[in-house]
C-alpha cells in the first residue's frame, strides 16, 4: 500500500475536551484578541512585535523565554504589543528534518502525532498561564487548526503554503489576524491574491464537513524576502518594496491593508544578527512616510534565549534553536526597547 495507516487521531473537539481552558484564559484571549484586532483596523497605533524562536522545541525553555518577554512587555506596553512566536509546525523545504513538536514532542525520538497534538496544546496553555500571553503559531496543516483555535491570537501561513487553496479557505474562517507570506519566488501578486481569497466567504470541505465561512477581514501580508533562480536571497523589506506593496494594496478592494515584515529568512539571508539592522531600517521607513506608518503594523523576529542554532542531539544547549538561527536574549531585549523608541 502507498499509505500505511498507523492510528486514527482524536478530533479537535475530543482533544479540547480532554485539555480544556478555563474562564480566565478565555477572558484573557478575548482581551488580547481585541487589542491585536485594534492594531489591524487602525483603532490602535501600537506596533506589533511577533517574536520568538524559529521552532518551539522545548516547553520549559519556551516558557522561560516568554517570562522574559513579559517583563519587557510591561515596560513598553504603551507603544508595543508583543505576540510571542510559539511555532509547533515547521515546513521543511525537502521534507527532511525536524517538523516541529506536533510531529516529535521529543526531537530526539521517533515521530508520534497523537503525543504531538497533546503536547502542543498543553504547551500553549502552559505558556498562557505562565506569561499571560496568547501566542502565534504557523498553520502548516489546515485540518489541525482547530486543535488550537481557542488558544491562538495570530496565525502565519508560510511561503510554501500560501498558494494552497485549503490554507487560503481555512484562513477565511478564522476570527483572528492571519499573515500570508510572500511565496519563495517573491511574487507580490500571489501574496495579495491569497489575502483576497482569505477575506472572502467560501463554501468547501473541511475535516469531512461541508462548511461555509464569513471571510477574514484581518488577513494581511507578510514580507519575508525571496529566492531567485540561482538560489540567492532577495530581500523585500526596503522602502521601495514597501511602497510597491502599498500600490498593490491600492489596486485591490481589501479591508484593513497591513503588512508585517519578517526580519529573518530571505530578508536577512538567514544571517540572524542582521535582524537588528533590518528592523531599524523598516522603522525608519515608517517614520519618513506617513502612508507606510499606517501600512506597516509590525515586525516578525526570530529570537530565543541563546544566539544562533545547534544540531539535534549532541551537547544540547538549553534555549538554543534546533532549526534556523535566532537572536539571543540580550540582543532581543535591546531590540524591543529600540522598537518602542522608534515606533
Amino acid at each position: 500500500m502507498a499509505f500505511n495507516f498507523i492510528k486514527k487521531l482524536p478530533t479537535p473537539a475530543e482533544i479540547r475536551n480532554q485539555y480544556p481552558i478555563d474562564a480566565e484564559i478565555q477572558a484573557l484571549k478575548e482581551k488580547r484578541d481585541q487589542e491585536i484586532r485594534d492594531v489591524f483596523t487602525g483603532k490602535s497605533d501600537k506596533f506589533l512585535a511577533i517574536i520568538g524562536p524559529c521552532s518551539a522545541d522545548n516547553e520549559d525553555a519556551v516558557c522561560d523565554y516568554l517570562l522574559r518577554l513579559r517583563k519587557v512587555q510591561d515596560k513598553i506596553a504603551d507603544k508595543v504589543l508583543i505576540i510571542p512566536r510559539v511555532y509547533t509546525n515547521k515546513p521543511r523545504t525537502t521534507g527532511e528534518g525536524y517538523k516541529g513538536m506536533v510531529h516529535q514532542p521529543d526531537p530526539e525520538k521517533a515521530p508520534d502525532m497523537l503525543a504531538g497534538l497533546i503536547a502542543i496544546r498543553k504547551m500553549h496553555i502552559h505558556a498562557i498561564q505562565e506569561s499571560g500571553f496568547t501566542c502565534a503559531d504557523e498553520m502548516l496543516y489546515p485540518e489541525n487548526y482547530r486543535y488550537l483555535s481557542d488558544i491562538l491570537s495570530y496565525v502565519a501561513v508560510g511561503a510554501r503554503s500560501v498558494e494552497d487553496q485549503q490554507h487560503r479557505l481555512t484562513v477565511s474562517g478564522m476570527d483572528i489576524p492571519a499573515g500570508m507570506k510572500n511565496p519563495t519566488s517573491g511574487d507580490f501578486s500571489v501574496m495579495i491574491n491569497s489575502v483576497v481569497a482569505a477575506q472572502a466567504s467560501h463554501r468547501f470541505i473541511y475535516r469531512s464537513w461541508e462548511v461555509e465561512t464569513d471571510g477574514n477581514p484581518l488577513a494581511h501580508t507578510i514580507l519575508r524576502g525571496a529566492v531567485n533562480k540561482h538560489g540567492e536571497a532577495m530581500p523585500n523589506y526596503h522602502y521601495e518594496d514597501l511602497r510597491l506593496l502599498l500600490d498593490k494594496y491600492q489596486e485591490k478592494d481589501l479591508k484593513n491593508p497591513a503588512v508585517i515584515v519578517d526580519t529573518n529568512h530571505s530578508n536577512s539571508n538567514k544571517q540572524y544578527e542582521q535582524q537588528v539592522r533590518i528592523a531599524k531600517e523598516i522603522l525608519h521607513s515608517r517614520i519618513v512616510d506617513p502612508e507606510l506608518h499606517k501600512l506597516v503594523k509590525g515586525l516578525m523576529i526570530e529570537s530565543y534565549i541563546e544566539p544562533g542554532n545547534q544540531k539535534i542531539g549532541c551537547d544540547h544547549i538549553y534555549g538554543k534553536s534546533i532549526t534556523d538561527p535566532c537572536l539571543g536574549w540580550e540582543e532581543s531585549e535591546k531590540l524591543l526597547y529600540t522598537i518602542a523608541e522608534l515606533c
